[in-house]
């Protein structure tokens, strides 16, 4: 074989994007291995007779028996999670969702978007090919359970590999931004404060609209199911009242981006748009 084509192959590799898996493998790997050490403690204390016997025996089976079920259960569920959301898989479910959302994010000529928690950088690559003209700015603060899936060079490095240049990054705290008033012409952002722990969620989207410029237009999807975000039909009244205009709720769990039932077994159920313009 010709070396300069196996060195070409190798190029094309570095370059191709790689925007993770939001549920990384592993996660289904890890509770793999604690679905196999329960089952092997059931055999040692419960199944058999060699170390425990009677009713301590009789417990032990119960006990890691079910233990092993459960975690069986949970290895399955997340396994079929990774290849649903798998970006090179049959559903690439996280690719719909990413395009879905970037196609309202609408930026003039010159202007510059900000994207809240990019992670790997998805969405703000996916919204600056959609507005070659602007800038998108993608913040994250890269740490936690993720930090070793997605990072700031990832991000580059996919905009690189997808031939993206209207796009930077940098860190940034959704809990406050660190960006003047009114800074950019758009906001977006895609599952994100959900995970943000003990903060209420629509003084999240407070800040992440203190940053939009007068006119500027927002794209926010999340679970703003009523047990996170409370009554997000009030919010939304709230800020028509505040003066912002065409403000709506989009359930993308309608077959927007998946079907109800699918929603509920990913446990996306309550995903929402809040679009509009400031």
């Amino acid at each position: 074989m010709n070396p300069d084509s196996i060195r070409s192959r190798s190029d094309v590799m570095q370059e191709r994007s790689d925007y993770k898996n939001w549920v990384p493998k592993s996660m289904a790997l890890g509770l793999a291995g604690g679905t196999l050490a329960a089952f092997v403690l059931f055999l040692l204390l419960g199944a058999t007779d060699i170390i425990l016997k009677g009713t301590p025996r009789l417990i032990c089976a119960i006990l890691f028996g079910a233990g092993t079920l459960v975690l069986l259960f949970y290895t399955c569920w997340m396994a079929a999670l990774h290849r649903t959301f798998d970006y090179n898989g049959k559903r690439k479910l996280a690719k719909t969702i990413i395009d879905g959302t970037a196609g309202y994010v609408k930026l003039p000529e010159g202007g510059t978007g900000l994207d809240v928690g990019c992670g790997s950088g998805a969405l703000t690559i996916a919204a600056a090919k959609r507005n070659p003209k602007a800038e998108m700015v993608g913040c994250d603060i890269w740490s936690g359970a993720y930090k070793a899936v997605f990072s700031k060079r990832r991000c580059e490095n996919n905009a690189k590999a997808e031939g993206v240049t209207n796009v930077r990054f940098t860190e940034g705290n959704a809990i406050r931004l660190p960006f003047p008033d009114e800074s950019f012409d758009a906001v977006t952002s895609n599952y994100v404060y959900h995970n943000i722990a003990g903060h209420d969620k629509r003084q999240l989207l407070l800040e992440t609209l203190r940053v939009l410029k007068k006119g500027g237009s927002f794209a926010i999807h999340d679970l703003m199911s009523q047990a996170r975000y409370g009554d997000m039909n009030a919010f939304v009244k709230a800020l028509k009242a505040q003066g912002y205009e065409d403000v709506r709720l989009i359930n993308t769990a309608d077959g927007t981006f998946m079907g109800k039932k699918e929603a509920k077994w990913l446990g996306l159920a309550g995903s929402a748009l809040l679009v509009g313009k400031k």
